[in-house]
């Protein structure tokens, strides 16, 4: 009999292995993201979309990803989570296929929803395994440090490959890469993954999955168009829309024994605070990169492939980040090591708002610092809040998280951009609206002036872009601080996170 207070048996060289075949659809998932930055102008020759069709063909696969996270997390639960993985994979390697070869623009949106539906199935599930696998804090915390590096370094090596694959091959290579690495996943996850799953599920609570997607894509969708145009009524009325939805979602989990959100995740002690600290990191991670990429292409005037090459610097911070931080929280108060990374977080904030209109190096090493704060908040805060969910309830508390992500990145894009945006047109009185409305549009406006008249226009352009991004990056900065403050006061003592209470673990099999 297992003697229950023996020490977690350490992963060895198999566990090791399986994880880095866990990594690989991660890394290819988050890539997606960014994969059509440099195909976008190739697919509009080609496949001739309207406006509204082009932005679907980026916005739908993100949609569609946040919006099933939650039930593909409790699926997972149900039926297996290396099934739910190879169903996911076989899904995201056949839609790239038709995305690659898509003929006309409904096709390829469809496609990329198609993908957006694959990845909702892979994200909750590799991370849910990662749970499983390694039983050892240490181990397990290592494991979640290289996982959130490889989730955060895919969306800026996403760009970067796919205009390196433009300049070789047709747009449609940016899908297929895909393909063999999913071929592979295939292959060696029956291998080397054991099956888990939560041996007493209950029922599939079918009216939640129309619930919880009403709940979620509202309000995604109303906080990215704010940050695009503003806080017009239609947005906010999308807001209110799936927040009222989230009421009656969360209603329901209250009362139903099957709920796909059971109240026994909330009851390990660090559960619900990680899925908040969880959301701020991500806040400042978007809205930081809201402001990066525009600086890089029309402040400094890079190319689109220069300004992803030069973007892809503060990876070198994040690679040694978190597993830096996933040491020291073994040395000291996990606690003190995350509010450490919100300080250090405002730190590359205040770096940023430092920035003038020719200070590349300095907008990078804010960028890096920033990011190094943050990837160490969110793979300690990650961890914490699997350790404090029941094991057989892994891949919904992974959902939870990754949706909070979501739900993070679109709101720090809205808040912080429309306060740089403010600041900008404020700056800008008396010109023209396009010139008012972004810096692109200004940028644009000054081509067509030519002369000493239009590159007035565009230094002034450029100084009040600037101007607004210093006001967001103070503002990103006094946020973090207080989320530092926050977590001194909902960790306080926390130390190592202990398991919540738990029925029966989760089934291990062949």
């Amino acid at each position: 009999m297992t003697n229950p207070t023996a020490p977690p048996r350490l992963a060895g060289r198999r566990e090791w292995t399986a994880f880095a075949v866990l990594v690989l659809p991660l890394l290819l998932v988050s890539m997606d993201v960014s994969v059509l930055y440099f195909a976008i102008p190739a697919i509009t020759r080609e496949l001739a979309p309207s406006a509204s069709q082009q932005l679907w063909i980026f916005d739908s696969y993100a949609f569609a990803l946040s919006g099933l996270l939650i039930t593909m997390g409790s699926l997972g639960d149900r039926i297996g989570r290396r099934k739910l993985l190879l169903i996911g994979a076989a899904a995201f390697g056949l839609a790239s296929v038709a995305a690659a070869y898509a003929t006309s623009a409904e096709m390829l949106i469809a496609a990329r929803v198609l993908l957006g539906v694959g990845g909702a199935t892979l994200m909750p599930s590799t991370l849910a395994l990662v749970r499983n696998l390694f039983r050892d804090d240490a181990q397990r915390g290592k494991a979640i440090a290289i996982w959130s590096g490889a989730m955060t370094g895919g969306i800026a090596l996403g760009s970067v490959l796919s205009g390196v694959m433009l300049n070789h091959f047709h747009w449609g290579s940016v899908f297929l890469i895909n393909v063999p690495a999913m071929l592979l996943l295939l292959v060696l996850v029956p291998v080397l993954v054991p099956e888990f799953k939560d041996p007493a599920p209950g029922r599939f609570d079918l009216v939640s999955v129309p619930l919880s997607t009403a709940a979620v894509l509202p309000v995604v969708y109303g906080l990215k168009e704010i940050a695009a145009e503003g806080f017009e009524p239609l947005y906010l009325g999308c807001l209110a829309v799936g927040l009222a939805f989230a009421y009656v979602f969360v209603r329901r989990q209250r009362s139903r024994t099957d709920a796909m959100i059971g109240r026994a995740l909330f009851r390990g002690r660090g559960f619900g605070a990680g899925i908040g600290l969880n959301t701020i990191a991500a806040f400042a991670m978007m809205g930081s990169a809201y402001f990066t990429t525009q600086y890089l292409q029309s402040v400094l005037g890079m190319g689109t492939l220069e300004a992803a090459l030069w973007s892809l610097a503060p990876s070198l911070f994040i690679g040694a980040a978190a597993p830096v931080g996933a040491a020291l929280a073994r040395k000291t108060d996990r606690a003190h090591v995350i509010t450490g990374g919100f300080v250090l977080a405002a730190a590359g904030f205040a770096l940023i708002a430092l920035v003038g209109t020719d200070s590349l190096w300095l907008l990078l090493a804010g960028a890096g610092v920033l990011a190094s704060g943050i990837v160490t908040v969110m793979s300690l805060v990650s961890d914490m809040a699997l350790a404090a969910a029941p094991a057989e309830k892994a891949g919904s508390a992974a959902s939870l998280l990754e949706t909070g992500q979501e739900f993070g990145g679109a709101l720090g894009m809205a808040l912080l951009g429309s306060l740089g945006t403010a600041v900008y047109r404020s700056d800008l009185p008396g010109t023209e609206p396009a010139v008012r409305e972004t810096l692109g549009g200004a940028v644009a406006a000054a081509g067509q002036l030519g002369g000493d008249a239009g590159g007035q226009l565009l230094t002034l352009a450029r100084e009040a872009f600037v101007h607004g991004m210093q006001y967001a990056a103070w503002g990103g900065a006094v946020l973090l601080l207080g989320a530092a403050v926050l977590t001194t006061v909902l960790l306080r003592g926390a130390g190592a996170a202990a398991p919540a209470p738990a029925g029966p673990p989760p089934v291990p099999a062949r």
